[in-house]
């Protein structure tokens, strides 16, 4: 099978070159129509805060700053998740939002 397919392709060189070269020149034609949606972006969007009160207690922090920040971020469209670290003088949140290209 194989030796006949390369019998062929020797005796009709010019007939594999010219199929060759329609295949090369289909191909460079279909790469440039291609949209630009055919290479989405996966990544995911993060939105990160970062909040200082010096000398103040981590319960203080968390009071009077991140649980009112974490009830305005909660209402962020398709949020999947919601992490917040409070420490002395230092509260910090993320949240993870769902890229839109990737819903389904």
């Amino acid at each position: 099978m194989i030796q006949k397919s390369v019998d062929f392709a020797l005796r009709n060189r010019f007939l594999v070159l010219a199929v060759g070269i329609l295949l090369l020149i289909w191909g460079a034609i279909s790469f440039k129509s291609l949209p630009v949606e055919a290479y989405p972006d996966v990544a995911n969007n993060y939105v990160q805060v970062i909040t200082q009160w010096p000398g103040r207690a981590a319960e203080e922090v968390e009071q009077q700053v991140s649980i009112p920040i974490e009830a305005q971020m909660n209402g962020l469209p398709q949020l999947t998740a919601l992490r917040s670290v409070s420490l002395f003088g230092l509260w910090q949140t993320e949240g993870l939002r769902r890229s839109p290209a990737r819903d389904g």
